[in-house]
């Protein structure tokens, strides 16, 4: 019997959601149709990153280093940032590539979003911002090119660190830095963010961000309630997505829905078709056994008011037919 849970060390980590890192942006844009020729035109940095290695992009969450000791400067060269000195034997290597990203337009006062689907928590982020007068589409990013904004304190384990930057004055294209210090062990991750700024100190908002966080890896297109649905015991029904696939491998989503009464807690049923595998989940507890799988819901995901919905999702391995399964939904 194979275990995949939440996501740990081994699987899942975290990433900058919020403005999006360069690789998980092409994900969110293209995970879903990343052989599409148009993108070569339209997204033409991403289509390089996904030429050189797709995998850059389903792993847009692992992009760390260990054993760095602080040192952060010393170990990572200039011209190699947001590939965190080519780890992972150069995995993330296209992130360094010098060109036209595409640049998520940011008030000179946001808040930063750093999504961690295995609840690493975190030491510190240290953010900086490119410096006013620097090309990030013509001139490769360092660290003399870069301005520290801010360092933040240390993060519980709850999965969503948000954290208040001001860029002060800054106009026009720059790329946010976000080192993100990882408190399970000494596990810093290097995060590129492209942005567009219009210049101006604008107001931070007045109430602080939640500490609570909503779901994890990828966030969610809607915010979740904020009072916890009511109890019960009515139905659910569950439905299956592909939401990419590539050679060997592909991604998956399900949305368990409850019926007209509310819901307490659910379970997913099924059986892959075609032999195909799941290597890591988010927002589920999934056991597989053979081709059986089952998932439940985790702590934040379970209670469900009627008609409401919840989603997990997961990455797997297939061979020759990547079927899709039948599944069943079990309400608590």
């Amino acid at each position: 019997m194979v275990v995949v849970n939440q996501p740990g060390p081994a699987s899942a980590h975290g990433s900058v959601t919020n403005p999006p890192s360069r690789n998980y942006g092409c994900y969110e844009r293209w995970g879903g149709d990343h052989l599409n020729p148009a993108m070569a035109q339209s997204d033409p940095m991403c289509w390089q990153a996904f030429q050189a290695n797709p995998n850059t992009m389903w792993n847009w969450n692992g992009l760390y280093r260990e054993n760095v000791g602080g040192n952060h400067q010393a170990v990572i060269p200039d011209g190699q940032l947001c590939s965190g000195g080519r780890t992972q034997g150069g995995l993330y290597a296209s992130l360094d590539t010098v060109g036209a990203w595409t640049a998520k337009p940011m008030p000179n006062n946001f808040t930063l979003t750093l999504t961690d689907g295995a609840r690493h928590g975190a030491d510190y982020m240290l953010i900086y911002i490119t410096k006013q007068g620097f090309d990030p589409t013509t001139q490769p990013l360092t660290w003399n090119s870069l301005e520290l904004v801010l360092r933040t304190g240390s993060y519980p384990t709850t999965g969503l660190y948000e954290a208040q930057v001001n860029a002060g004055n800054r106009t026009g294209r720059h790329v946010v830095y976000t080192i993100w210090q990882a408190s399970h062990l000494d596990q810093p991750y290097y995060i590129c963010s492209d942005v567009t700024f219009g210049g101006g100190s604008n107001p931070p908002p007045t109430t602080p961000p939640p500490t609570t966080p909503p779901p994890t890896t990828p966030p969610p297109t809607t915010p979740p309630p904020t009072t916890p649905p009511p109890t019960g015991n009515g139905a659910c029904t569950a439905t299956y997505r592909t939401t990419s696939e590539w050679p060997g491998g592909f991604g998956g989503e399900v949305t368990v829905r409850a019926g007209n009464a509310a819901i307490s807690g659910w379970t997913v049923n099924w059986t892959w078709p075609n032999g195909q595998s799941i290597t890591n989940s988010w927002n589920a507890s999934i056991t597989s056994s053979g081709a059986s799988v089952t998932a439940s819901n985790v702590g934040h995901n379970g209670s469900l008011s009627a008609n409401s919905s919840a989603t997990f999702g997961f990455n797997g391995s297939w061979n020759g037919t990547n079927g899709t399964p039948t599944l069943s939904c079990t309400a608590r």
